[in-house]
């Protein structure tokens, strides 16, 4: 399941069309999408098209990608502006993401800052994501501290240990993926979902 993100206005719906053959909206104004659309798109695969003709099975399901298209995120989305809250949380359950960046000016299609600046756009979008990881662990550090408590279970020590270091890490601006983690530490975080944990796919849009 793959979510594409970045700013209002930088291609998203269109780049979600394109790869679903769908035609949904893709206004001239932020925030056109409201509710997440979802899509599947079939995988072509020569040995599975092999397979089904030597064995003729009743039925045939191809491997497939699960696509959402949600709204824009803004600057300050993890503290709930725009619709950052409900559409992060989103973001949460997917396995990878489409960072959506806008190279191409148009006057007729507004940018939300403005000006066309890729970089900047990466920078907003990417820290909006730690922002919005460093409030999970800062909760999670607290619940986990809360069932020490109670409990004198060594496995707590070990899940409070390595949230410090994700929260450490995102404080100094890094992404967990760019962390160095051993296998312990990977069981863990693939429980929290984190934002910054999943594969990023970087997608720049032209005017041609």
């Amino acid at each position: 399941m793959l979510e594409r993100v970045g700013l209002p206005n930088v291609g998203k719906s269109t780049l979600f069309n394109t790869l679903t053959k769908l035609a949904i909206p893709a206004e001239n104004f932020p925030f056109c999408t409201i509710e997440p659309n979802e899509a599947r798109v079939n995988i072509p695969d020569e040995r599975f098209e092999w397979l089904c003709q030597l064995y003729k099975p009743k039925s045939e399901v191809s491997a497939f990608l699960e696509i959402h298209d949600i709204a824009g995120l803004v600057r300050g989305a993890h503290q709930g502006q725009g619709l950052g809250n409900s559409f992060l949380s989103h973001i949460r359950a997917v396995d990878g993401i489409f960072h959506v960046l806008r190279a191409f000016e148009d006057p007729d299609i507004i940018h939300v800052d403005d000006t066309v600046d890729p970089v900047r756009d990466l920078e907003i979008i990417t820290e909006e994501l730690r922002l919005k990881d460093v409030e999970f662990m800062e909760r999670k550090i607290e619940d986990v501290e809360k069932s020490m408590k109670r409990s004198n279970d060594k496995q707590l020590k070990i899940e409070l240990e390595c949230c410090q270091r994700v929260k450490a890490l995102l404080q100094e601006g890094k992404d967990v993926r760019l962390g160095e983690w051993k296998a312990a530490d990977i069981e863990i975080l693939n429980s929290f979902q984190l934002l910054t944990a999943k594969p990023v796919v970087y997608l720049v849009t032209f005017s041609q």
